[in-house]
This record gives structure tokens, C-alpha cells and sequence, in this order.
């Protein structure tokens, strides 16, 4: 979906229909089978749109889409996934129907009950662009959570907004500059934190968020349809009140109903199965409600270590799924790098992206939709942080802080490979629950974490990659981001609801479903996401006591109960392991030669972004195996390919 305003004429009508032709052409991958544009020439509103036909195969789903009396006219990306239900509705309120698209009932309900009353019954993912011919308005739409995403902004004297920055740049009037203020939130994040994107004057729109803005005029309004913190406190002051059993077989059933819904398409289906707590509950959901095999999908990689294939493998053949994995090999991980910088399209440094590069592809090559289970660790406490952050500061705060500094120093210092030699000899000795992998990475954030002052020290360090990344960029402020802005934050009762919701809202949307995004839609593979792109499922995740969630050391036990009555648990009862790549062997290795042109001291100064020197010592020390400093790396290397992508562009 993309499109502008140029109400200013910036540019004749006549070159209209070649621009917004290019605008959709350069994201193409996002609908293959087809594309469209609608131009209201006297007020200057263009809009276009890509399909991937997923519902109504037929012509009568094309996009951009125009109510019957010609008030309404929509490009829209994402799914509603209760369409149906609404169009009965709507029905009854005397509306016909000439095919069977979610995107006419969209139409139908905004017709019907106004934008920002029909927004509020969509439950699905979506992101959308409303022209209004009565009142002569501009609506911008993204949904609750911020599965999909949404740029926007002026730049040369036009509106513009698009699913992806580069439908953005393709517009002639684009002259935005990088927005050096981010860097820093980049190194720090590994991602640029929404509302902000690489350049100036762009923005990404809120989840749950409305954007309006009237026929003429440069000024916009923005507001909330739905709120994360709105709805985390109402549901925190109406928790839940059955009994344990009660709990999991409520959970199960919203579940169901809502992995059924996104089951729904008229093109093959699949799933991602990792093997994990929260994509094995829901491919056995999945497959509870299929007659026929489940299609999943899976990617392991050669190196052990970082080889989790074996598991989901378990899982499907207790599942009885119609199961597909790849072992990626080097070759395959490393032809993928130049890539990136292209189809993330701003900065982006999680490593995991390649993984989810290649899982994605994968999968396209058998169906056209697969469902995630990302959002399982947000939502019912899976991330190791929420038990050891707040346990770690129990054990801190009675220590002195000279002696925690001591240790910091001491635990920094000791090379990566010692560590690992070490902790091999010692990981049969070790209780069950406290084994781990990659030791060396956890030793690393400890010594971090060990200054600390009070708990948010700790979860704002674990999640800081550059710890001070003004060291590292040149003439750049950093701005505050949502994660920081404590007055932003709602009063949960303790810091594990805390860091839950930071995470809900800042990691999750910017982090996460941007990975999801961009690496299945690079495919023209719709990813759907039945723990999150169903907001009651949300709700009543955040109704529930944390006891039904974190038990000592065991996470998501709720989410583990429920896939209990489907898989044994010897199948998922392990520690967490994140979706991996070996980058820091990677970067001593087969990228050595791809990183140090990157990050030659002559090209850092002469681009004049980043310092040298702090980055030269990281680099180095990295090479000598003395640290492993492969996410700090990682960073400034995406920052770098992504610029020599963008031309070297200033």
C-alpha cells in the first residue's frame, strides 16, 4: 500500500499516474498478483496498492477499492480476519455485496459506523490508507499491536506514506536526510524505535494509532482507537478469577478460535515450527482443526550449537504435520547479507533476520501464508529476563557497589573461548534449569548488569546493545525513546508487568514484527500472527495473574499447559534458545573480508557517522577473540551496508 498528497501541485496531474506506478512497482513483493492505483486528480490524492490474494481470488477484490456511492476510496495491507461475521452484520443493515474480499466489508463497515468505530471491530492486522470525498480527508490506519507497518510524512512539499521507506523514496518530491538523533537509539536498540525511522521528517505511525488530515492542509492529527496501556491497566484491574484449570482451557479456547480464523484463505496454508513452546501450542491448535496434514516448516543450520531443527522435527511428527526443514549451509546464510539492507530498508541489526530470511523463502516455496507464533514470549513471560533480572536484583542490592564494579571488571575481561572451555567441563554438573548455551554471552551481560542502581538499570542495560552509543556517534543527541519515558508508562504492580510491557510495545512492534514483516513479505509470503494479530487474546493474557505465567524458574506456564494436552512435555520442557546465528564466528571468518571494508577507519571518517577509533578497538579486540562483540558489530556493519546501498547517501 502506498500513496500522496500533493494538494500543493508540486507536480501536474498528468505525471501522476507514472509516479504512483513506480511508487507500487518498487514493492512489488508485497502483492505479486496485483496492483492498482486510484487518483483523485482536483484534490491531489493518490492512492496505490499491491495484492498477494489471499481472500477472493477474483478481480473483484482489486485494489484500491471505492464504496458504491463513491464516498470511500481504501488501499489496504493486512488481513481482518472477522470479516465474515461483520459482513452478516452489515447485511442485516441493508448492504449487498458484489464479491467476497475482506476489503469491501471494510469499506461496508466504515460506511456503515464511521472510521474510528469500525476500526475498533477489525480483529486482524492492517495497515490503511481512507480517502474521504464527503469531508475531504486523508485517514491513515495501522493495527492494534503494529503488525503491519506504516511510514509517513512531508518531504518536498508532499504527503507521502507506504507500507515500506522505499515506496517513499521512489517519490520524485523525497528529500528527506538521515536523521542523525536515531543513530544512537540504533546502536543502543538495533533497531530505530517508532515513531522515529532514518529520516527526517519520516515517521512510523503508532499501533492502534489514527492519522487524519484534511484536504489543503499541512497539519495532521494523530489519536488512539485502541491503547496498550489503556487496555493493560483495565485488564490488570479485572484479573482473571477462575482457577487454574479454568485458565488454561479459557486461554485454549480463545486460541482456537482465533488460530481458526487465520486458518482461513483460499491459498495453500502452513506454519513456522521451531519447536518451541509457542509455535508448537499453535501448529497443534492448528492441526487439531485440520482434516489434513499441517505444512510446517523449519531452518537449522550446520554449526550444532545453533542447530534447533531437531526439535521441531519431534514435534511434528507427534503432530503428525507434513513437515519441510532446511539446513542452511554457509553459502546460503552469507548470499543473503548483501541483501538485507535492501528489504529492511532502514537500519535493522537482529541478527535473526537471516534465519528468518530463510525460513520465510523456504516456505514460499510450498504455500502462500504461514502462521508465527511470535508474541508468546511478550504476552506469558518466556524472555529469561522476567525471572533473572528481577532474582539477579534481589542478590545485588545487598552487595557493595564497589565490590559489584570489581567483579564487573574482572568478568568483562575473560576471553570469550575461556569462557566456553570452562563451562563445558562444568555444564553436566549444572541443575537442569540453570544450563544454558553460549555461555560466554551470558557471562558477558552479567558483568554488565552487575553496576546496577536499581532494577530498571538492569533491563534498560539488557537491552542496550552500545551502552553509550554517544561515544560512538558523531554530533548526535539521543532522543527519548517510549522505553525511557517512564511518564509515558502505566503503574503496574511490579518490575516484571513492567518489563512486559515495555516490551509489548516497544521490542515486540519494532523488533520483532518488523523482522516477521519484511523477511516474509520480501517472499510474498503473508505471516500471520494468531497470538497477537487478535486482540482478545491480549487482553486476557494481561487478565491473568503473573502466577500463571512464572513459576520459579519456569516461563509461559500457562502456554505450557495448554500445548501439555497435545505434545509430552520431554519435547518442550528445555531452557529457551533464541533463533541464532553464529555472526561472531562469522565475522572472524568468511565476512572478515565484507566487515573490515565496512569498517575501515577511512570510510568512518569520511562518512562521518560513526567514530573510528571506538569502533576499531571493538572490531579488533573481536578479531583477537579477547571479546565477542558481535551485536555491537553487527550494528554498525547493517548501518554501513545499508548506506552504501542507499549510495553513500548523506
Amino acid at each position: 500500500m502506498t500513496g500522496f498528497a500533493d494538494w500543493f501541485g508540486r507536480q501536474s496531474s498528468e505525471e501522476y499516474p507514472a509516479i504512483i506506478t513506480r511508487m507500487t512497482d518498487t514493492i512489488r513483493h508485497r502483492g505479486p498478483d496485483d496492483s492498482g492505483f486510484w487518483i483523485q486528480p482536483e484534490a491531489g490524492v493518490v492512492l496505490g496498492a499491491r495484492r498477494l490474494a489471499i481472500v477472493d481470488l477474483s478481480p473483484t477484490g482489486h485494489q484500491p477499492m471505492s464504496s458504491p456511492d463513491g464516498r470511500y476510496t481504501i488501499a489496504y495491507n493486512g488481513e481482518v480476519y472477522n470479516f465474515q461475521s461483520l459482513r452478516k452484520e452489515l447485511e442485516s443493515c441493508g448492504h449487498t455485496f458484489r464479491g467476497t474480499s475482506d476489503t469491501e466489508v471494510m469499506l461496508a463497515a466504515i460506511n456503515e459506523w464511521g472510521v474510528e468505530q469500525a476500526v475498533r471491530r477489525f480483529n486482524g492486522m492492517f495497515a490503511f490508507a481512507l480517502w474521504d470525498e464527503k469531508e475531504k480527508t486523508l485517514t491513515l490506519a495501522r493495527d492494534r499491536i503494529g503488525v503491519k507497518p506504516l511510514y509517513y510524512g512531508w518531504s518536498g512539499g508532499v504527503f507521502l506514506f507506504g507500507s515500506e521507506l522505499k515506496t517513499l523514496r521512489s517519490h520524485p518530491a523525497f528529500q528527506s536526510e538521515i536523521n542523525r538523533e536515531v543513530l544512537p537509539l540504533f546502536l543502543r536498540y538495533l533497531y530505530i524505535p517508532a515513531p522515529f525511522s532514518i529520516y527526517e521528517g519520516i515517521h512510523k505511525l503508532q499501533p492502534g494509532t489514527l492519522l487524519r488530515i484534511r484536504q489543503g492542509e499541512r497539519e495532521f492529527f494523530t489519536y488512539s482507537y485502541w491503547s496498550a496501556r489503556e487496555a493493560v491497566l483495565a485488564a490488570q484491574n479485572s484479573l482473571f478469577s477462575g482457577d487454574e484449570q479454568e485458565a488454561v482451557s479459557e486461554l485454549q479456547g480463545l486460541l482456537f478460535e482465533s488460530v481458526r480464523e487465520r486458518m482461513i484463505a483460499d491459498v495453500p496454508l502452513g506454519a513456522f515450527l521451531s519447536g518451541g513452546v509457542d509455535s508448537s501450542a499453535m501448529v497443534a491448535i492448528m492441526q487439531a482443526q485440520s482434516s489434513i496434514p499441517v505444512k510446517t516448516f523449519t531452518i537449522g543450520f550446520e554449526e550444532q550449537a545453533f542447530n534447533e531443527a531437531h526439535h521441531a522435527r519431534a514435534v511434528a511428527q507427534i503432530l503428525g504435520t507434513e513437515h519441510t526443514e532446511l539446513t542452511a549451509t554457509y553459502d546460503q546464510a552469507l548470499a543473503l547479507i548483501p541483501r538485507l539492507p535492501v528489504h529492511y530498508d532502514e537500519p535493522f541489526a537482529d541478527v535473526s533476520q537471516i534465519p528468518t530470511m530463510l525460513v520465510s523463502e523456504l516456505t514460499r516455496r510450498h504455500v502462500t501464508v504461514s502462521l508465527s507464533g511470535d508474541g508468546g514470549d511478550e504476552l506469558f513471560g518466556g524472555y529469561t529476563r522476567y525471572t533473572w533480572a528481577p532474582r539477579l536484583w534481589n542478590r545485588l542490592r545487598g552487595m557493595p557497589l564497589g565490590l559489584r564494579r570489581s567483579a564487573a571488571s574482572l568478568l568483562g575481561n575473560l576471553p570469550p573461548a575461556q569462557i566456553e572451555s570452562v563451562m563445558r567441563i562444568l555444564h553436566p554438573l549444572l541443575p537442569a534449569d540453570s544450563r544454558q548455551t553460549l555461555y560466554a554471552d551470558k557471562v558477558k551481560k552479567l558483568a554488565e548488569v552487575l553496576p546496577a542502581s536499581n532494577p530498571l538499570d538492569i533491563y534498560w542495560n539488557l537491552i542496550s546493545t552500545w551502552k553509550d552509543p554517544g561515544e560512538v556517534t558523531n554530533h548526535a543527541s539521543e532522543p527519548l525513546p517510549l522505553v525511557r519515558d517512564t511518564a509515558q508508562w502505566p503503574e503496574l504492580e511490579d518490575f516484571t508487568r513492567q518489563m512486559m510491557y515495555l516490551d509489548l510495545v516497544t521490542y515486540l512492534p519494532d523488533d520483532i514484527l518488523t523482522k516477521v514483516d519484511r523477511a516474509s513479505m520480501a517472499a510474498s509470503l503473508e505471516a500471520r500472527v494468531p497470538y497477537l494479530d487478535d486482540h482478545r487474546v491480549v487482553e486476557f493474557a494481561w487478565s491473568l495473574p503473573q502466577s500463571l505465567k512464572l513459576r520459579g524458574t519456569t516461563s509461559k506456564w500457562i502456554l505450557r499447559q495448554v500445548l501439555g494436552r497435545f505434545v509430552p512435555p520431554e519435547l518442550f520442557e528445555r531452557p529457551k534458545a533464541g533463533f541464532a546465528v553464529p555472526i561472531d564466528s562469522w565475522l572472524r571468518g568468511p565476512l572478515r573480508a565484507w566487515a573490515e571494508d565496512l569498517l575501515s577507519e577511512q570510510r568512518l571518517q569520511q562518512e562521518g557517522y560513526f567514530r573510528a577509533q571506538p569502533v576499531r578497538e571493538k572490531w579488533n579486540e573481536h578479531l583477537a577473540g579477547s571479546r565477542n562483540n558481535q551485536y555491537e558489530l553487527w550494528a554498525v556493519l547493517m548501518f554501513e551496508a545499508w548506506l552504501a546501498q542507499q549510495g553513500g547517501r548523506r
